[in-house]
């Protein structure tokens, strides 16, 4: 995937994250984290609540995953020739 490519996707991700973290009230990093410690299964029991943490799990697990291959693409390229720049003539 190219750069440009990742930032667009990540940017899609962000916007569903965020709809999440305002329903909850809280980040997504520190929801994730609290839900890979085991400091959620309380909420299980609620349909709606898992149903939204699963698919919030999904969402962010995915932009970590592209922000992952985004950083590495960064790291081996000067920015220059990442920048999608139109000259201007």
């Amino acid at each position: 995937m190219e750069t440009h490519e990742l930032v667009i996707e990540m940017k899609l991700l962000e916007r569903r994250l965020t709809l999440y973290e305002e329903k909850y009230g809280v980040l997504s990093e520190d929801f994730y984290k609290a839900l890979m410690a085991g400091k959620l299964s309380r909420y299980d029991a609620f349909d709606e609540t898992r149903a939204d943490f699963s698919r919030w799990k999904g969402i962010y697990e995915t932009w970590q995953r592209r922000k992952e291959v985004y950083t590495e693409q960064i790291k081996r390229r000067e920015l220059s020739e990442t920048l999608r720049v139109q000259p201007s003539y």
